[in-house]
């Protein structure tokens, strides 16, 4: 029952995000919405982590299971591919290098807010 409740409370907020993409005529896919709402739930504690960890952790380790056939469809049109190549593989880069230094920077924030959290209640 308690995985039932956590993959209840996971779509709830997938569906949630999927009708604000319905709803807003923003260029934001649904899964980004849905994203968004469970950090704003999980940071104003009102889904506890606790609440949702073991299943969130299943599909974490799942998730590379989903990639499996958009990298097949890829290896089979390779040919319509091969003339953009250089164009596709220097946005892959880039886009690669700003999504590591803006996790590495968001990492960041969130450590030193904690650190600071955990000095006031200590210091």
């Amino acid at each position: 029952m308690k995985y039932a409740n956590q993959i209840m409370i996971i779509g709830g907020i997938s569906l949630a995000g999927e009708l604000l993409n319905y709803l807003l005529p923003l260029p934001v896919p649904a899964s980004v919405y849905g994203m968004l709402l469970l950090l704003l739930c999980l940071c104003t504690k009102r889904i506890r982590l606790e609440q949702i960890q073991e299943t969130a952790d299943f599909l974490l380790v799942a998730m590379p299971l989903v990639f499996v056939a958009p990298g097949v469809a890829l290896m089979e049109s390779f040919g319509l591919m091969q003339g953009s190549l250089l164009g596709i593989l220097v946005i892959s880069a880039g886009s690669t290098v700003v999504v590591m230094v803006l996790s590495g920077l968001t990492a960041q924030l969130l450590v030193r807010r904690k650190r600071e959290k955990e000095e006031k209640l200590h210091g």
